[in-house]
């Protein structure tokens, strides 16, 4: 009885000394264009001294899921070893003529179109597997229309920590307080990934939401 005691003890200590030393899966989603990537390449870069993937004006530009191991965040003294986890644009629907709009051939539009639908229903599958999420969404647009509700339902379900992260806030149409309004039950934040604005409070609202892993 002592001994099985004792082994529990341990276990205990084991798993608590541990459960913070494993690299968290961070996903970013959101809509096609509202800067996960760039937002992502900037976190690796400072980090890891290398970017994640390519952006373009060009809608649905990254169609697969992407990622990098072993990122070592450092905040004020302090640091985290996550999985940054890149996902497609998630959208309810794609047409090949979206791609058409920016001079991309027919053949291909198509081409990426297929892709970049199979990306969302591979991003939707990778929410299982997150410790984090964050939703990067463009500030110059109307939240509303951003927002898609299988991505929120799931994570409610999950119970997955979610940070919101209004980009862009460097344009003028930029409207933070409709970001806000829109997620009164979440923490939100506005950044500019191109810029690198406000990325100190964008951190540290990531080491207060790892707390919650």
């Amino acid at each position: 009885m002592v001994i099985k005691i004792f082994k529990s003890f341990v276990k205990r200590v084991f798993t608590s000394i541990f459960r913070n030393k494993k690299d968290i899966k961070l996903g970013f989603y959101g809509p096609p264009n509202s800067g996960k990537t760039s937002l992502v390449n900037r976190i690796c870069k400072d980090f890891t001294g290398e970017e994640i993937g390519s952006v373009s004006k060009v809608p649905h530009e990254t169609r697969n899921v992407q990622f990098k191991e072993k990122v070592e965040i450092s905040y004020k003294g302090k640091k985290i070893t996550f999985k940054i986890v890149d996902t497609p644009g998630i959208a309810t629907k794609i047409d090949f003529e979206d791609f058409l709009k920016f001079k991309v051939k027919k053949k291909d539009a198509k081409r990426r179109a297929k892709e970049a639908t199979q990306g969302v229903i591979e991003s939707i599958k990778w929410l299982d597997d997150m410790d984090m999420v964050v939703i990067v969404l463009d500030s110059t647009e109307n939240p509303y229309n951003q927002v898609n509700i299988t991505i929120i339902g799931n994570l409610v379900a999950r119970k997955i920590p979610v940070l919101i992260v209004a980009n862009k806030i460097d344009l003028k149409k930029s409207d933070m307080k409709k970001i806000e309004a829109a997620f009164p039950e979440y923490d939100a934040i506005g950044i500019s990934a191109k810029y690198g604005d406000n990325l100190e409070e964008f951190y540290e609202s990531i080491f207060k939401l790892s707390k919650k892993v």
